[in-house]
């Protein structure tokens, strides 16, 4: 026999199905599409164990005749396109045929369809690709398609799924962007019994602000702008809306999600000025444009496109930001790019903290690594021939530029980074209350009700455990709103939505950088609460950060690996002036 020979047709479409639907997520995903292409004008998303066990998605669009809807489960079976000339102009989501079949070639699939105006329903079930016949169901309004055992008939699939908490969380983004598209639409999503979403139609920034939260409303910046055959519609945040990672950024194209990192940039640019790195703005961004200059179906799940002249659309959409955010830009006095980094706290009311939150590349941390050694090499005077550390002998104590505290020791000058210093005593203090020797909170006056993101609160809910041992006294008090009670005595009143909010951005972002939930919670922590460059500290306070330092396990570098102390000895002093 020869070495070539024909998938069967159950192979076929379980590879085929890998293309599509990756997770739970990618269901949700393709069924949404179908109801908006139906013309629903509400979708329920009902899930349990994260999608894991089932995916209920039921619209009120228009419905399926017994025919149409056992066709509907072929291969290549659509009713969006008929013929070659409709691939240059695609004005639906769903056109390439593959996601029912997909999804009915690795689950089981049970679906429900009436067609307005007529009475009876059709049923329809499917088990490994398998249809049963057609057969009269209860009449519902709309169509409504239930996935249970995703993956059941490939083991090897169903293993790398995540946990139900983390497939959760990429259903409920897949939702809030088909949400942020479509406010016209109402959505509900459930999971386990809980109601997690539930919006009816309304305007973009209303959409907003149910989907984040209520202080998105007020920040928002419009976005009209029309060029030649190009409309750009949306919002986009000002610095009060500023974040630490990416996530917060939402581009449609003819009401299409999409991911260009070339045209994200662009919207980028036109903050470049207002922005440190590793900062990112928040926009939700619409751009209309001609279908025929643009190609989506170059990718099975059709979140990437190609356009025929893509930087056209890249300054398209600068401009357009731009115009948005231009009263923002005529606050910024004309210095140098490096001024401008300087004086941006001052329009920055969220007064974020300068760290970068770019991912660590494996030259980072080697660079790291150097850092810790050099910082060693740094205080190796505090150290005893026995190799115990020593306090050192401090003489005055001096702040420069309410960032660097210096002083004179016996063998020349002890130069401390005060946010740094601040930030590894916080460090050490946060992982042994995790370890058991919590820490005392003070207690607020008033009590703070707070209020997240679905998806931010559904981080913090994961980590409140581990929050609550560093000071943090909460409870849950609604869908996505926490009663504070008590706060680290580390941090100061009112400041409790701007740490917490900082903690989970820092815990995406970096969570894989440290050996357990616990360093990196600890990390972001002491980042956010410690002293930064430009706080003013009396004597007392420094003595008292510097008596703090020296207490702790490492006090020579921070848990990023930056030195804390650079010493300057009298022989490097005097070969500076040349007195050697």
């Amino acid at each position: 026999m020869g070495n070539i020979h024909v998938l069967t047709k159950d192979l076929r479409n379980k590879i085929a199905a890998g293309e599509v639907v990756e997770r739970p997520a990618s269901v949700v995903k393709e069924l949404i599409e179908n109801s908006i292409d139906a013309g629903a004008t509400e979708i329920s998303v009902i899930i349990s164990g994260g999608g894991n066990a089932s995916i209920q998605v039921v619209d009120n669009g228009d419905g399926l005749d017994s025919e149409d809807l056992k066709l509907a489960f072929h291969r290549h079976t659509t009713s969006k396109i008929s013929k070659t000339d409709d691939l240059q102009s695609i004005g639906t989501l769903g056109f390439r045929g593959e996601a029912l079949a997909s999804i009915a070639s690795v689950a089981k699939v049970r679906a429900v369809s009436t067609i307005n105006g007529v009475e009876g329903g059709n049923e329809i079930i499917i088990s490994d690709g398998v249809l049963s016949d057609v057969t009269p169901s209860v009449i519902i309004r709309g169509t409504s398609v239930t996935v249970s055992d995703l993956f059941f008939s490939i083991p090897a699939r169903r293993k790398f799924l995540k946990s139900p908490r983390i497939e959760l969380r990429h259903i409920l983004q897949t939702v809030q962007r088909f949400a942020l598209c479509y406010p016209d639409i109402g959505f509900k999503f459930q999971s386990d019994k809980k109601e997690i979403l539930l919006l009816q139609p309304e305007s973009l920034s209303y959409r907003i602000k149910h989907i984040f939260d209520p202080t998105y409303e007020p920040n928002l910046l419009p976005v009209q702008f029309e060029k030649d055959v190009f409309h750009v519609s949306g919002f986009v945040g000002n610095l009060n809306l500023v974040r630490k990672r990416r996530g917060g950024q939402y581009f449609f194209l003819n009401r299409r999600y999409i991911v260009n990192n070339l045209l994200n940039s662009g919207i980028y640019s036109a903050y470049q000025s207002l922005l440190s790195r590793g900062e990112f703005p928040f926009f939700v961004l619409n751009l209309d444009m001609p279908k025929d200059q643009v190609d989506v179906n170059v990718h099975p799940t059709k979140i990437e496109v190609r356009f025929q002249d893509e930087w056209r659309v890249y300054h398209v959409l600068k401009s357009a930001v731009t115009n948005a955010i231009s009263d923002i830009l005529s606050t910024i006095p004309d210095l140098s790019p490096n001024m401008k980094m300087d004086t941006q706290s001052k329009y920055i009311s969220t007064g974020m903290p300068d760290f970068s939150s770019q991912p660590r590349s494996d030259a980072q941390t080697t660079l790291t690594t150097r850092n810790v050694e050099r910082a060693k090499d740094y205080v190796k005077h505090f150290t005893s021939r026995e190799g115990t550390r020593q306090l050192p002998e401090l003489g005055k104590i001096w702040q420069v530029h309410n960032k660097y505290i210096i002083s004179q020791i016996k063998s020349g000058l002890v130069i401390i980074d005060q946010h740094v210093a601040h930030e590894r005593v916080l460090f050490e203090q946060a992982l042994n209350a995790m370890e058991g020797q919590t820490v005392p909170s003070q207690t607020l006056l008033f009590p703070q009700v707070l209020e997240f993101s679905a998806e931010d609160f559904s981080i913090l809910i994961d980590l409140l455990p581990y929050i609550e041992k560093i000071g943090f006294r909460m409870k849950e008090f609604g869908k996505t709103t926490l009663l504070i009670e008590g706060v680290p005595s580390e941090i100061d009143w009112g400041n409790e939505k701007k740490v917490l909010q900082d903690i989970i951005d820092y815990y995406r972002n970096h969570n894989r950088e440290y050996s357990s939930h616990q360093e990196a919670i600890a990390a972001s922590f002491a980042c956010r609460a410690a002293v930064k460059a430009g706080d003013e500290l009396t004597s007392e306070e420094m003595r008292t950060l510097i008596d703090r330092l020296f207490a702790t396990k490492h006090p020579y570098y921070c848990p990023h690996g930056r030195p804390i102390i650079i010493n300057l000895s009298l022989d490097e002093l005097d070969r500076r002036f040349e007195r050697s």
